[in-house]
């Protein structure tokens, strides 16, 4: 397939540069990204891909956002077994429990964590984080 999905959940737009930097790894591996967000997101969709990606940042005592993503999450674990996935996000305070919480989840659930950790931000990402983003991009175009 030459298309890459890139879910995700953004409020102040930090989670949102991180999406953008991992579709530019993307596309500089010669696919094309494709942005969306959990409500328009199909997980029906998502059982016929390699991998994909979903982003969302730290919210409230450090969880996932209750409203869109968290039910998309939850519906994507009945599908993920065996699928290769990324996660990223955003945080502002904490130290980013909420990421390690939603990788163990993922990883329960049976999915392959490229890179083995999801990338995180604290707050708007830096350079050094726009660049891992683009390189879980490149990866992501090779599955």
């Amino acid at each position: 397939m030459d298309k890459v999905y890139i879910i995700f959940w953004t409020q102040g737009g930090n989670t949102g540069a991180m999406a953008s930097a991992i579709g530019d790894g993307v596309k500089a591996a010669g696919k094309e990204p494709v942005f969306l967000s959990p409500s328009e997101a199909k997980v029906s969709e998502l059982t016929e891909l390699n991998g994909f990606a979903m982003g969302c940042p730290a919210m409230g005592c450090e969880v996932l956002e209750e409203t869109e993503m968290e039910p998309f999450v939850s519906e994507v674990e009945s599908i993920i077994n065996g699928k290769k996935i990324a996660l990223f996000g955003s945080y502002g305070w904490g130290d980013g429990q909420w990421m390690r919480d939603w990788e163990e989840r993922m990883k329960s659930a049976g999915a392959i964590i490229i890179g083995g950790e999801g990338i995180i931000a604290h707050e708007m990402p830096q350079d050094e984080d726009i660049e891992l983003c683009k390189d879980l991009g490149k990866q992501l175009a090779e599955l």
